[in-house]
């Protein structure tokens, strides 16, 4: 694109850390049995009581997703006869009240032939914290190519050009404790909510006045 006059090109980024939104975690309900019939049986039953559970949760629980669902004949070494089975279903939980997570996940996780993994910390992905960091790389962006005008002795006339530099996320970890009571009751979760960096990152080429030099 031509332009008339001098030119200045910037970068403009913002880093920030801001409060999780979301709170995810797997809930994974086995059944071993020498029977399959029996097998499938009881691990239908141990998904249900799963699902009683957090039906009885709402509305902490924004959601819950199903995953793998496999069922398996076990082996003997040396050959191919069929000794058992062995059943495993997974369900992906979201949670927004992440006052209720900790003692959600232990809830689970006493649940015969159940293992829960995570937290694992989100933003949504409509959060209003990407649309402000854009918001802020824009303004560095235009506070930078100001001072370069400044020390020039010149001015910002124009956008010529603003192009989106996006950066890429980095990976999240949640952090975890367990507080057991005085009393040697059942144990109390304790999460403290991992922080999100959000990133934002353009590329703006402005037009300046003539500049002062000498």
């Amino acid at each position: 694109m031509a332009t008339d006059g001098p030119v200045v090109q910037v970068r403009g980024e913002v880093t920030r850390e801001v409060p999780p939104e979301l709170a995810r975690f797997a809930v994974v309900v086995t059944a071993r049995g020498r029977d399959r019939e029996a097998t499938l049986t009881q691990l239908a039953e141990r998904a249900a009581a799963v699902r009683v559970l957090l039906d009885g949760s709402e509305p902490a629980v924004a959601g819950r997703e199903a995953g793998d669902l496999w069922v398996r004949p076990q082996t003997k070494r040396s050959g191919e006869r069929v000794v058992g089975w062995l059943g495993s279903v997974t369900t992906t939980v979201t949670v927004t009240d992440f006052t209720a997570l900790g003692e959600l996940m232990l809830r689970l996780a006493d649940q015969d032939q159940v293992s829960v993994t995570g937290p694992w910390w989100e933003l949504r992905p409509d959060s209003p914290a990407y649309r402000e960091a854009r918001h802020a790389a824009i303004s560095d962006a235009l506070l930078r190519a100001r001072e370069y005008a400044e020390a020039l002795g010149a001015r910002v006339t124009a956008l010529i050009e603003l192009a989106d530099a996006g950066p890429g996320d980095r990976p999240m970890f949640a952090r975890a404790g367990f507080d057991v009571g005085a009393g040697g009751g059942v144990p109390e979760l304790e999460l403290d909510p991992q922080p999100q960096t959000v990133q934002a990152a353009v590329q703006a080429r402005f037009t300046i006045s003539d500049p002062v030099l000498g």
